[in-house]
């Protein structure tokens, strides 16, 4: 870990505990190993619901992966001014309300970088943190 700080999206822990991509579980892996790691009560939240709903884990497993989860992450909890930020970022930039609370979760926890798939790589906002897809 090099000390630049990320803030991880949640579709990159849905790769890392699934069996659907190895490849990109791999690439999880490797990646994110270089940042010293963020996340948010809302990426924790949304692991969960895909975990359970879509690929059917059960609850003592999810219960695990997120004590694993908490344990190498920063976690920023998202309160009233994080989502009257995001609704700033939302009109501001574009994206969903809901990549707004990451994007404004990343901006309060210092982030320069946010690794997502589902955002345009490269873009930078508020001039500080740049979007990163780490599977281009």
């Amino acid at each position: 870990m090099n000390g630049v700080k990320a803030f991880l999206d949640t579709n990159l822990f849905v790769y890392l505990y699934s069996d659907t991509d190895e490849g990109k579980r791999e690439k999880v892996i490797q990646t994110i190993n270089k940042y010293e790691r963020f996340i948010s009560t809302q990426v924790l939240n949304e692991f969960c619901s895909v975990c359970i709903r879509k690929l059917k884990i059960p609850i003592r497993s999810v219960r695990e992966a997120i004590a694993e989860i908490t344990s190498v992450c920063s976690e920023i909890i998202i309160d009233d001014e994080t989502i009257i930020s995001a609704l700033g970022y939302h009109e501001k930039y574009g994206y969903s309300f809901y990549d707004c609370l990451m994007l404004a979760s990343a901006l309060e926890g210092g982030c320069e970088f946010l690794l997502s798939e589902d955002m345009s790589d490269g873009h930078v906002i508020e001039g500080c943190l740049a979007i990163k897809n780490i599977f281009l």
